[in-house]
């Protein structure tokens, strides 16, 4: 087995598909439409899922990459992808929760190299400085490795209440000769109560970055294990690669394609497969919320691309979504 830092060894996967329906109504004031955060350029000249796909490069080919996006947002992905190279992109034909938007791309993966590591990045979070979150992907890998059978989660340490994350409660250092601890999970918590997450953050719990490293075998097998008729449908798709059938395939399995979450159907079903890896001396944060993004930004003092005014001005509703004003 080659070593987990080689590059050919690794792949990368960034997940693009959702809406971004929680800042889209701060996005409209901004520009006037709505555009899926992952798609904004929030500081500098970058957007997030450049940003994203730049990080991702440093350690994997672009051979080896695979990003999964909505078809509804086809050409935005192929403007924003001008100049930067990827090997796979795939276009989901419908949105069936974060398990699917996995399992797709871990399909292709699987087809190519069923042997290999992957990384998973969320497209839409928001790290600083990136070298250190980089030098911590590289020990979660590692630790991938070595440990083989489980899923290696980043973890951030809270510096407050935050009801909108997920947590997870770490366990015993595991044995995998890295540099960096590496501990198991007891316990994840997801949308937590106040006063759950109080008591989580009295217990040294992490936030969950949902960004993780993994053997593709391991991840496989767990979605067998979690939900069967989920995979027996991706299954299906792998046989199709590289032939005629396989973009019919791929729009017949999510005809009938169940939704299910990655996190609440697979993480926390198994938490004796996972284990934690703490990103340290960096910044991490979902920018799920506006001001989360003029926090951070404030934090690192860099100027937004955006007027502040967008942060305050008349709420816009946007049609179809659970609606929350600013700050609740």
């Amino acid at each position: 087995m080659k070593h987990a830092n080689s590059k050919e060894a690794l792949w990368s996967i960034v997940l693009a598909g959702g809406e971004g329906t929680r800042v889209g109504y701060f996005v409209q004031r901004w520009l006037g439409r709505q555009r899926p955060k992952q798609f904004c350029t929030f500081v500098g000249t970058r957007s997030m899922l450049q940003h994203t796909l730049d990080r991702a490069a440093c350690l994997a080919t672009v051979e080896r990459s695979v990003l999964v996006v909505a078809q509804t947002h086809r050409q935005e992905t192929m403007t924003q992808l001008d100049g930067r190279g990827v090997g796979t992109v795939l276009f989901q034909p419908a949105n069936r929760d974060t398990a699917a938007g996995v399992f797709l791309p871990l399909t292709y993966v699987r087809a190519r190299d069923p042997r290999a590591t992957v990384v998973i990045y969320p497209s839409d979070h928001f790290v600083y400085p990136e070298d250190r979150f980089l030098d911590t992907i590289r020990e979660a890998v590692l630790a991938a490795e070595r440990l083989h059978n489980r899923i290696v989660l980043l973890g951030v340490a809270p510096d407050r209440l935050e009801l909108d994350y997920g947590w997870i409660l770490p366990g015993a250092r595991l044995a995998y000769s890295g540099t960096k601890q590496v501990q198991a999970v007891l316990k994840f918590l997801e949308k937590p109560t106040a006063q759950q997450a109080d008591d989580a953050l009295s217990n040294d719990a992490l936030w969950n970055t949902m960004v993780m490293a993994a053997k593709v075998e391991t991840l496989w097998e767990l979605g067998r294990q979690c939900f069967p008729e989920l995979m027996e449908r991706f299954e299906r798709l792998g046989r199709a690669i590289g032939t005629s059938e396989e973009a019919r395939v791929l729009e017949a399995i999510y005809l009938t394609m169940p939704a299910r979450n990655f996190s609440s159907d697979l993480l926390q079903q198994v938490p004796d497969r996972v284990a934690v890896a703490e990103l340290t001396n960096a910044l991490w944060s979902d920018w799920g919320r506006p001001e989360r993004i003029a926090e951070a930004l404030r934090r690192i003092g860099r100027t937004p691309a955006f007027p502040l005014e967008a942060l305050s001005g008349p709420f816009v509703p946007i049609p179809n979504e659970t609606r929350y004003p600013m700050g609740v």
